[in-house]
């Protein structure tokens, strides 16, 4: 009976430390002050501007190069936040209907990496083509563009 108890509180213990160490962020999992409202960050002091969340991509253009007319391409882009904060992108939006864009929906926390996923359908673009992606984030400035380019010909 003794062991029985043993063994029990031993095993609350071990659920307990495990439940105790940090887990990823989820969709959902911030609170009101990871929100900051970058249009007034000029009027933050030094201290609160310190705290808030940095975006840093790795790259913020891709090339795609040469590609036939119809193919669908896509390409991800890394970042990390450099921040004091959580950082939440509330926005990831394309400049056209070929393009679409898929941002992380959890937090990230301060020196994590997160990543957003690019998709061009080239179906009837031609020659040299741009296209942005404007990621809206709780940082300063708020927003940071990301371009992909290709150069699409028709097959021969």
């Amino acid at each position: 009976m003794k062991q029985k108890t043993i063994l029990l509180i031993t095993a609350i213990f071990l659920l307990f430390f495990n439940a105790c160490k940090k887990r990823p962020a989820q969709e959902g999992d911030f609170s009101v002050k990871d929100i900051h409202i970058p249009q007034t960050a000029n009027g933050l002091s030094d201290a609160e501007a310190k705290k808030m969340p940095a975006i840093s991509f790795e790259q913020t253009s891709y090339d795609f190069g040469d590609v036939i007319e119809g193919e669908r391409l896509s390409y991800i882009f890394k970042f990390k936040n450099t921040g004091k904060s959580n950082l939440i992108i509330y926005s990831s939006e394309a400049t056209c209907g070929c393009t679409t864009s898929t941002p992380p929906k959890a937090p990230i926390r301060p020196g994590e990496s997160g990543e957003i996923l690019v998709t061009f359908d080239s179906k009837g673009q031609k020659g040299n083509v741009t296209k942005r992606i404007l990621v809206g984030a709780n940082t300063y400035p708020a927003e940071t563009i990301l371009t992909i380019k290709a150069n699409v010909s028709t097959r021969k």
